[in-house]
């Protein structure tokens, strides 16, 4: 796989079910990789059991980052993703419920590209993904 798809990091199932939808409604070529904690995250991005099978050459486009993350929590996998030197160019957007400006500010602090409350509605969540698309996405084509 080459690098041209998006890692969601996301812990409820419903929510990962809306994202996948808003995705196709939104016609994101890019394919979408699921892991639903931070330690996933982790494992997956820097190539750790189950996924040492994978190279660090074969990183995300763009990293959508839940913050409130079962075992290692969405503002430290982003501090470590921006520490390290195979992944800290990575776009990652946040992509959160939280209404707590201090998590704003310590996620643009320690390097997050963007800051995205989850919208109520699908029709708002497709509008928030065709926007990313058009930002992030369309400078990186799918294979």
């Amino acid at each position: 796989m080459t690098n041209n798809y998006v890692l969601l990091v996301e812990d409820n199932p419903d929510e990962v079910f809306i994202a996948q939808r808003a995705f196709r409604k939104a016609q994101v070529s890019h394919p979408m990789i699921v892991v639903s904690d931070g330690q996933q995250a982790l494992d997956y991005l820097f190539c750790h059991n189950p996924y040492d099978g994978r190279t660090k050459v074969e990183q995300p486009s763009l990293i959508l980052l839940d913050l409130k993350l079962p075992y290692v929590s969405g503002l430290e996998v982003l501090k470590q993703i921006r520490s390290d030197d195979s992944t800290k160019q990575i776009p990652v957007i946040v992509l959160t419920c939280s209404m707590e400006e201090t998590d704003q500010i310590e996620s643009f602090r320690l390097g997050a590209n963007d800051f995205i409350r989850k919208p109520t509605s699908m029709s708002q969540f497709i509008e928030i993904i065709q926007q990313i698309k058009t930002k992030w996405l369309d400078l990186s084509p799918a294979n």
